[in-house]
């Protein structure tokens, strides 16, 4: 095996609100704030804490796949987020309620975790997903 050489995984997204994509995913999601900088005018950035990273990899029929065990009403971009929450159904109700628009209603997947798909601020389609037993 080789040298684990990666320590951290951060996903940089561009976004035109950036005020509501922060009140989304910080104030909503609940991801704590690392840090932020602000260099004036209009150039900000916040990085939030998303715990654990993982990359996942899947072959297009594998991601057709999972979107459709997701019921995902429309299908995923070449890059989508995961989110491991504590209750799948709760926060995505939260989100809907704070602007996200559910393309996937809860569903318990074949591999017993009970996930759904949000279209999100900022262009990016997430989904959130609880483990079975948690």
């Amino acid at each position: 095996m080789t040298q684990q050489r990666v320590r951290q995984l951060r996903v940089v997204v561009e976004a035109a609100d950036y005020d509501e994509a922060v009140r989304f995913f910080r104030d909503v999601l609940g991801m704590s704030e690392e840090l932020a900088y602000a260099e004036g005018g209009d150039d900000r950035v916040v990085i939030l804490d998303a715990g654990r990273a993982t990359l996942e990899i899947g072959t297009p029929a594998h991601i057709r796949e999972v979107d459709r065990v997701e019921g995902a009403t429309v299908p995923s971009p070449a890059i989508r987020l995961a989110f491991e929450v504590d209750d799948a159904p709760v926060a995505t109700e939260d989100l809907a309620a704070a602007g996200g628009e559910v393309v996937g209603e809860p569903v318990t997947t074949p591999w017993r975790s009970v996930n759904s798909r949000i279209a999100a601020p900022a262009g990016l389609q997430i989904t959130l997903f609880q483990e079975a037993g948690s």
